[in-house]
């Protein structure tokens, strides 16, 4: 059994739990951690450390955030791992008691982010398209 990183965390991101972790399977986003199934040790240390209780046993994570257990592996994999104690995320505690947060999920890994943090999506211009005539017989 491993231990999950669910949605409470999204732009949160407390690190209180990095901090107790024996093994440093704690990776990070630019407003998300999650754990590597692979590295935990099933300690439990963790769990009572969140303070967004964003953290689950596998065999025990909400039904609504089932996803997340596939989602904590993926992103492990390609985000680094944090093993200090950091501050938590600018306004972290206007968002610890926000639902639904999953459409603010950054899946880029903490070093990508800065630039990126919250810009607003540009799209483009749209511009009728040409009408083709047909060629004359």
């Amino acid at each position: 059994m491993t231990y999950v990183v669910t949605e409470p965390c999204i732009k949160c991101k407390y690190t209180d739990c990095v901090e107790v972790c024996p093994v440093d399977c704690f990776h990070e986003g630019a407003n998300f951690l999650v754990i590597d199934p692979v590295g935990c040790i099933d300690c439990s240390l963790c769990e009572d450390e969140c303070p967004a209780n964003a953290i689950y046993a596998a065999d025990s994570v909400p039904a609504e955030y089932a996803h997340y257990l596939d989602l904590n592996a993926r992103l492990a994999a390609s985000w680094p791992v944090i093993n200090t104690r950091k501050e938590p995320l600018p306004d972290a505690d206007a968002w610890l008691e926000v639902k639904d947060k999953f459409s603010h999920l950054q899946q880029l890994n903490a070093d990508d982010a800065p630039s990126l943090v919250d810009a607003p999506v540009q799209m483009p211009e749209q511009r009728p398209l040409p009408v083709q005539q047909d060629p004359a017989p």
